[in-house]
């Protein structure tokens, strides 16, 4: 089992609209910065690839790569989001200073197990500020009864028509 997340990429449109976001809204240092003039392949190219550092040492890397086509758009929590641990604390903070942005926010959500407030980066991706709750211990970590919890879903699936 590998030891733990060392980084997350993701594409953006703007280095610097991205880097404004990320360390002066949600708190992530710029850690890093490497500029791609030459692929593995040898193919020239003209990228930028930054990193933000999380309080664990783990990091938030975006690709910012002008000649290469991608659709930016806003995307749906079921579809891409990142949820990043926070504290009650840190997330007054990240909402005041993305209100004063005019950054769309949503929550605080009750999951029973985390709270969560959510924000819309200049990218269209979701970020999830989550504060762990008393309930998150008794839910994460208990292999089995998530396994069988998910062939609980499989089961009751295969059983329903299918969505179209």
């Amino acid at each position: 089992m590998p030891a733990r997340l060392h980084h997350m990429a993701f594409r953006c449109r703007d280095s610097e609209e991205t880097r404004a976001f990320y360390e002066e809204v949600i708190g992530l240092p710029l850690a890093a910065v490497l500029p791609i003039e030459e692929t593995k392949t040898g193919r020239k190219t003209h990228v930028m690839h930054t990193f933000f550092e999380l309080r664990d040492g783990s990091f938030v890397a975006f690709f910012e790569a002008p000649d290469q086509p991608f659709e930016f758009k806003p995307q749906h929590d079921f579809d891409l989001h990142m949820a990043l641990e926070s504290d009650a604390d840190e997330v007054d903070r990240v909402t005041a200073a993305a209100k004063a942005r005019g950054v769309e926010i949503r929550g605080p959500v009750d999951h029973g197990f985390i709270r969560s407030s959510y924000f819309r980066d200049p990218n269209g991706y979701v970020v999830e500020l989550a504060v762990k709750l008393p309930a998150q211990a008794a839910m994460m970590g208990d292999h089995g009864k998530a396994r069988a919890a998910l062939e609980a879903w499989r089961t009751a699936r295969a059983a329903q028509p299918a969505l179209a």
